[in-house]
């Protein structure tokens, strides 16, 4: 059983990054909003002998088999290196079937930037096939459009990388594969990439925002299940190792991978079910997270970064846990945004994940929280020989490791 909760009104109109446009060929005006073919089809001519008609017998009707594409968030702030990466996925000879949304294609880059325009001068979407076998497309909004587009050629291409601005929170885009009924009948959220440069990550982490709210690139990082260190040819040993020290205080249950040039085996990106709740992913990353000390998490000496608000914190209870109580501590931390630390401040959850023992439930129960929207599942069942116990990982601005554990002991009997 799943259930999914979101504050009312909060996501009826989501923010959306804008990005450049390019296209490939051009199409009329009424087809701006349709996916036009890649491959004509080609049919010979064939002479029919006339047979006597019969009626065919009568077969039971075939069962239908719905598989839905798994679709991967790549964010990272401007000049990391994820529309890099996107040109070497499009490029490679990888023997994948990966559709690729592209919020613009690289200047130089080893995919020609093509560029259709109309009589009017105005740019038409297309996708474009390439030799490999992968599907790309360059848009202009927020890639939900070019996706539902794209769901018109379901049977050519087994996966969807869908890329941010440089500047946008991965938060809202991650959130429409939660909300939207339709886009979930056919996809699902594999994960989020975020893509960081090991040369100027500390400058972009340090960037202070005049309204005080937590900047692009700490959100990025927070929101991340697996995180590309990339152009690590450009710095140091030390301060690479302090550049993962810094992502590590901030989320300190992302995979973290070293690259150059923004190459790494697709294995490492692909098929993560970071937000599955049948996924041994998510009951690792659950359990990779050190429980946090009874200590403000910011004292920490190896939190270098100037914003020292934003950090990782777990919490683990044994027991069972009273859903109606713990319900209301998520909707009192998520939405009424009224759980405060011992300083004083709100607690702000960018990313959280978790693993419970509900009372009276036989299954463990999956939690996964993005900002205001938070998803409950029930998943496999609790073996005999297992000591149930429930284990949060929060990852947000103003984290108190004693005020949470406190509220959540609550709920525990």
């Amino acid at each position: 059983m799943r259930s999914v909760h979101m504050l009312p009104c909060v996501f009826q109109n989501l923010p959306w990054p804008t990005s450049t446009v390019s296209f490939t060929t051009t199409m009329s005006e009424s087809s701006d909003e349709e996916c036009p073919d890649l491959v004509p089809s080609l049919c010979n001519d064939v002479t029919l002998t006339e047979e006597p008609v019969t009626d065919p017998p009568t077969l039971p009707e075939a069962p239908t088999v719905t598989t839905k594409i798994p679709v991967t968030i790549i964010t990272g702030y401007l000049g990391a290196g994820k529309t890099t990466l996107l040109n070497y996925i499009l490029t490679e000879q990888h023997g994948k079937r990966i559709a690729v949304i592209m919020n613009e294609f690289g200047a130089g880059g080893e995919i020609e930037k093509p560029i259709s325009l109309g009589e009017s001068g105005e740019v038409f979407e297309e996708w474009l096939e390439l030799r490999n076998g992968c599907l790309c497309c360059s848009v202009k909004d927020n890639g939900v459009k070019a996706i539902e587009n794209l769901m018109l050629k379901k049977g050519r291409f087994d996966y969807i990388l869908l890329e941010t601005t440089g500047l946008a929170d991965p938060g809202p885009v991650a959130s429409i594969f939660w909300l939207d009924s339709e886009l979930c009948s056919d996809l699902y959220l594999d994960g989020i990439i975020t893509v960081v440069d090991s040369k100027y990550c500390l400058q972009h982490l340090h960037e202070q925002k005049a309204d005080g709210k937590v900047n692009e690139a700490v959100r990025q990082v927070a929101m991340a299940d697996v995180i590309l260190v990339n152009k690590v040819d450009l710095v140091s040993a030390p301060e690479l190792s302090r550049v993962q020290e810094e992502i590590r205080s901030i989320n300190s249950v992302a995979k973290l991978l070293e690259t150059h040039k923004s190459r790494t085996e697709l294995a490492a990106l692909l098929d993560l079910h970071a937000f599955e709740g049948n996924s041994d992913r998510c009951d690792r990353d659950v359990f990779a997270a050190t429980v946090s000390p009874h200590t403000d998490s910011r004292t920490s000496e190896h939190s270098h970064h100037l914003d020292q608000s934003v950090s990782t914190v777990t919490v683990e209870l044994s027991g069972d846990m009273d859903r109606d109580m713990f319900e209301n501590f998520l909707q009192d931390l998520l939405w009424e945004k009224s759980i405060k630390n011992t300083k004083g401040e709100t607690m702000d959850i960018l990313r959280l994940k978790g693993l419970l023992s509900l009372r009276d439930c036989p299954r463990r129960c999956l939690l996964q929280a993005v900002h205001e929207l938070y998803d409950l599942e029930e998943t496999s069942a609790w073996p005999e020989s297992e000591t149930r116990i429930n284990r949060l990982v929060f990852i947000g601005r103003n984290l108190d490791h004693g005020v949470l554990a406190g509220r959540l002991a609550q709920a525990v009997k």
